[in-house]
């Protein structure tokens, strides 16, 4: 088991930035990759961004790349997603993935075991 919880999330105004990470604990060796999912009110979860735990292959959704950035820290069991050029369709409840096995389809949240519980971003205007 994987346990995973976010931090960072907030109120910031559109172009600004903010930095969200995930502290993962529990059977962290297991980890093949960590990704970034969003939910906006009345919409589904849609992916963010991904990156793999071995080798640091990072993907992005086409809304936020050059926007966003995911970084991991393996000895801290961490993942970060830094957030620039914030705009309003930004806002949603941000959350932290992680899974076991290889996937070639880190965009897909089927793949995920292992969720956190959220934390909030909104972006106003």
């Amino acid at each position: 088991q994987v346990q995973l919880v976010e931090s960072g999330g907030g109120l910031v105004q559109a172009g600004g930035s903010l930095r969200l990470s995930c502290a993962a604990s529990g059977r962290t060796s297991s980890i093949y990759v960590m990704g970034w999912f969003r939910q906006a009110p009345g919409k589904e979860r849609e992916f963010v961004a991904a990156v793999t735990w071995g080798g640091g292959t990072t993907y992005y959704a086409d809304s936020v790349k050059g926007r966003f950035t995911i970084s991991r820290d393996n000895a801290k069991n961490s993942v970060n997603l830094e957030m620039s050029s914030l705009k309003p369709e930004d806002t949603a409840v941000y959350y932290c993935a992680a899974d076991d096995t290889v996937t070639r389809t880190p965009q897909m949240s089927v793949q995920y075991d292992y969720w956190g519980r959220g934390t909030q971003v909104t972006v106003s205007s």
